[in-house]
């Protein structure tokens, strides 16, 4: 066999891999749904178990029935005390309708969500090379979503609270849950300053004076993770923070712990789900999910299937404090 000959057939050969690569990507992958699972000790001695499922990045567009279906299945098969949306649920100017089938088992169940940008703007092609050179910063240029019938269908069908930059109480199976959050740090919609005033408000309301119990867990949201949210998250108090916005990547090299991208400043091993925050001596649980969907521009995902998290978090004892 001649050089030339040898070198045909490595080309041909990567290029087979490179064409399997992308249909498994395209064509299966990107369906094939799953459950991350973790265990945390954070509540109160004597508190009840609480099952949160953190749902993020459903980017909804209304034909995609494989995930609205999937969503619904898991929402009735875990059967949540909590949940918590961390934003981009759609991803088309109809993608409502296609939210509301696949949340609709969630109605009545404690929740809280912020935003992400494709909750007010739709998605628009991009070129995905340019994630490598650092967050995207050119803005949306797709339609205007309908933001607010979004919300409405959260806070008044589901009982969701927006935690937008702002704050809530949350009961949850009886215990009291202090809830805070911001819109959408990637684009600058974030407004930390008003968080301390937020909280502070929810502490002292009257109303909440009629159920005593002290705080079991102070959870903060937010869609983007950047540095800048949760340093400030963490002194804020937060218990455990959730987060979504990097798609674990979207594309990974296999088995390997980092992404190739975040889309934002957290460290890429940690654009999947849960691991700790450290800022000024204070440590607290993460966790990112890497998502349901996907742009509609950027039907992919390779080594880094879809998901939804679903969290346990139980009563700390002595052991645990120890």
């Amino acid at each position: 066999m001649t050089g030339a000959q040898r070198a045909f057939g490595a080309a041909g050969a990567l290029a087979a891999v490179g064409l399997s690569a992308a249909v498994w990507g395209t064509c299966i992958e990107r369906y094939l749904f799953t459950v991350r699972r973790h265990e945390l000790a954070l509540l109160p001695p004597g508190s009840p178990s609480l099952t949160v499922l953190h749902l993020s990045d459903a980017h909804m567009a209304p034909w995609q029935h494989r995930k609205q279906a999937w969503i619904a299945e898991v929402a009735e098969r875990v059967q949540p005390d909590l949940v918590i949306n961390t934003g981009d649920n759609l991803g088309h100017e109809d993608g409502l309708r296609g939210i509301r089938t696949a949340f609709a088992p969630l109605g009545g169940v404690p929740g809280a969500f912020v935003h992400g940008s494709n909750d007010v703007t739709g998605p628009s092609p991009r070129n995905p090379l340019r994630y490598f050179q650092g967050p995207s910063q050119r803005p949306h240029r797709g339609v205007d979503l309908d933001t607010a019938a979004m919300d409405a269908y959260f806070r008044d069908d589901l009982g969701w609270v927006d935690l937008n930059n702002a704050a809530s109480v949350i009961d949850v199976a009886g215990l009291r849950l202090d809830a805070f959050g911001v819109s959408d740090a990637h684009r600058d919609w974030d407004d930390l300053g008003v968080l301390p005033g937020e909280l502070d408000d929810i502490r002292r309301h009257p109303w909440w004076q009629r159920s005593p119990a002290p705080t079991a867990l102070t959870v903060g949201v937010t869609h983007a993770p950047y540095r800048r949210v949760l340093d400030a998250f963490t002194d804020l108090g937060a218990d455990i923070i959730f987060g979504g916005h990097t798609h674990g990547g979207q594309v990974r090299i296999p088995f390997s712990r980092s992404a190739l991208v975040a889309n934002c400043d957290i460290p890429r091993d940690q654009a999947r789900g849960l691991s700790t925050w450290t800022h000024d001596g204070r440590t607290v649980p993460l966790n990112v999910s890497a998502g349901l969907g996907h742009s509609i521009y950027a039907p992919v995902r390779f080594a880094c299937r879809p998901e939804v998290s679903v969290l346990t978090i139980r009563a700390t004892s002595s052991v645990d404090s120890a």
